[in-house]
């Protein structure tokens, strides 16, 4: 499936990831619908493109009432849905133990339940189109991270979800693609929630030295096209559940040293 004239959902579409795929979608000629809760960088994103090409939609896709809302509001402009890319996320960095719980049910409000509810009112529309539902989920969710215990609980959710969905579709043409970028350059460091649900602010890794949101884009969309299951980013990532397949003891051992290694990780006094 080539992507001109196809009409693509993005969610979390005003920075990162979401920002990359939405600009490398229009450049392969697709109908990009933005949504996310910030307008001002989704009008910034979508500046000198024709309007025949865009629908910008404020969602927050946290909230049933607007997953449902963005589906219909797409449909109504184009007509069809061939792409819904559930992108939208946020992450957190703090030990378990010491974690409000809200912290937890946010992440999984956003990640897990963002997705349910935009797949289950695009659904009928993807499968009429033969199109794809993505799910951008994370090396997290086929190994728990330390300190990142909400955020691995939504994207191990978010693939079993996607994995269900793609066993009841196999005989009506929908194709479901898992995406695990591993540490990207993006925002969702910078955005990611505290043990008391506050921003975290500056990011604790070396952005410079990540796979960009642009390059994560580009194969994301490669794999739309071929139809792939399951994509696997980044060296680390792929040699992490590799040793974790064989080793998982090893592998506890290497993740948490590698986390540690963090500035002012909250693994350092343990």
């Amino acid at each position: 499936m080539q992507l001109q004239d196809k009409v693509i959902i993005v969610t979390g579409a005003s920075s990162g990831i979401g920002k990359a795929l939405v600009e490398e979608s229009l450049r392969l000629g697709a109908k990009v619908v933005l949504a996310a809760r910030r307008i001002e960088p989704m009008q910034e994103i979508i500046s000198g493109v024709s309007p025949d090409q865009y629908l910008l939609i404020k969602t927050d896709v946290s909230l049933e009432a607007d997953c449902r809302l963005l589906i219909d509001k797409s449909i109504e402009r184009f007509g069809r849905i061939d792409v819904l890319i559930n992108n939208a996320g946020v992450s957190m960095r703090a030990l378990f133990s010491e974690t409000d719980l809200l912290v937890i049910q946010r992440l999984m409000q956003v990640n897990f339940w963002g997705a349910v509810y935009c797949s289950k009112y695009a659904l009928p529309h993807l499968i009429a189109s033969g199109g794809s539902l993505v799910g951008v989920s994370s090396i997290a969710g086929f190994k728990g991270l330390p300190a990142r215990s909400g955020y691995s609980a939504s994207k191990f959710a978010l693939q079993g979800f996607l994995e269900s969905v793609r066993i009841e579709n196999l005989n009506t043409g929908l194709h479901v693609l898992i995406a695990c970028p591993g540490f990207t350059a993006s925002n969702i460091r910078k955005t990611a929630l505290a043990k008391d649900g506050s921003i975290q602010g500056e990011s604790p890794r070396n952005e410079e030295k990540m796979m960009t949101s642009e390059m994560v884009a580009k194969r994301i969309l490669r794999s739309v096209i071929g139809r792939k299951r399951t994509l696997v980013l980044t060296t680390q990532g792929k040699l992490t559940l590799l040793i974790n397949k064989f080793f998982p003891g090893l592998t506890d051992k290497l993740v948490y040293k590698h986390l540690a290694k963090e500035p002012d990780s909250p693994l350092k006094e343990r």
